[in-house]
């Protein structure tokens, strides 16, 4: 009994960490929304995030679509599936963590450009442009890390298998058939998130 309540208690502020440290807002404040906050305010608090944090600010809108800028926002698509919800989130954190390295991002995209000298634009198989389409590989590989860390690899895998038939289908396949390659050049210029202590 004396050793599980100090490890309860410390249980407790570790996990809580995360979700007093987010400002969650809601654009209309529909039922959809409020429930997709309690929904990512429960995940923060059932995992550490605090590696895969980078702005604290977000937005919760159910007529958008997921986006990182220039507030983090989130949509209510995924109330009923919390692996969705928590990918969706990573993926967005992970876009400030690239803003913050652009030179090493820079650097990386000209070495998948040569790895990959065609890529796809335009929904589903790829972004809005070739420069978002190779800067997507960079950040579907850290959303594939995050999730492995968070979720362990069968369910990591069956996300990205989820999302490499929804959206960005070449980009998640790619990185699927092509972890070590992408992360072997996320490794070089530095682009995996330290671990916070």
């Amino acid at each position: 009994m004396r050793i599980l309540l100090p490890l309860t208690i410390m249980l407790f502020s570790v996990s809580s960490y995360a979700q007093d440290k987010l400002d969650i807002s809601l654009k209309s404040g529909s039922q959809a929304e409020v429930q997709t906050k309690a929904q990512l305010q429960r995940l923060l608090t059932t995992y550490d995030l605090s590696k895969w944090i980078f702005t604290k600010s977000i937005l919760i809108d159910e007529k958008s679509i997921p986006h990182s800028h220039p507030v983090l926002t989130l949509h209510t698509r995924h109330l009923k599936d919390d692996d969705l919800l928590l990918s969706t989130f990573a993926h967005e954190q992970l876009h400030w963590f690239l803003v913050q390295k652009d030179k090493e991002t820079e650097e990386a995209i000209k070495e998948l450009h040569v790895l990959f000298p065609k890529v796809p634009i335009g929904f589903p198989a790829g972004s809005d442009d070739e420069r978002s389409t190779y800067l997507h590989l960079l950040v579907n590989y850290l959303e594939y890390r995050a999730d492995r860390e968070l979720m362990g690899e069968l369910r990591a895998r069956q996300v990205m298998e989820f999302w490499a038939s929804d959206h960005y289908t070449w980009v998640y396949k790619t990185v699927l058939e092509r972890t070590r390659d992408i992360g072997n050049i996320a490794f070089k210029h530095k682009l995996i998130p330290p671990t916070r202590g």
